[in-house]
């Protein structure tokens, strides 16, 4: 087993086969729900004209192509896979901006402190005597 030192990039790699068979199967029901449709139009629609034949055609030849395009491979032409590493290099950081100097806020509170906001509490003093 051959190990390679760079990480595959996860945008470069191909389609999981999970999501790919999923695009398949999606792909040829839509493909023969319009060729059931084409059928249906076919029979029903009266009276018949040139347009029953493009209905026809298409009940008798989506199947072929639907069949044609789920069995088809999408990996075909991809190009190599990109390592990460090598997208990742970067320059200096630029020289930071000297600091202004920065407001200061002052609050000033008058009055007398109350005890009972101040002192202990009850559980505290329970806590340190056990």
């Amino acid at each position: 087993m051959r190990s390679s030192k760079r990480a595959p990039s996860v945008t470069s790699l191909p389609r999981a086969p999970r999501d790919e068979a999923d695009a398949r199967v999606r792909h040829y029901m839509i493909t023969m729900a319009i060729r059931v449709a084409c059928f249906l139009l076919m029979v029903l629609i009266t009276p018949y004209g040139w347009y029953t034949w493009v209905f026809a055609a298409g009940a008798v030849f989506l199947p072929y192509i639907a069949v044609v395009y789920a069995n088809a491979s999408q990996g075909g032409a991809r190009g190599p896979v990109e390592s990460p590493t090598l997208q990742l290099t970067t320059t200096a950081a630029p020289a930071a901006e000297p600091l202004h100097a920065a407001e200061t806020i002052t609050i000033e509170e008058h009055g007398k402190p109350r005890a009972d906001v101040i002192g202990p509490h009850r559980g505290d003093e329970d806590r340190g005597s056990q």
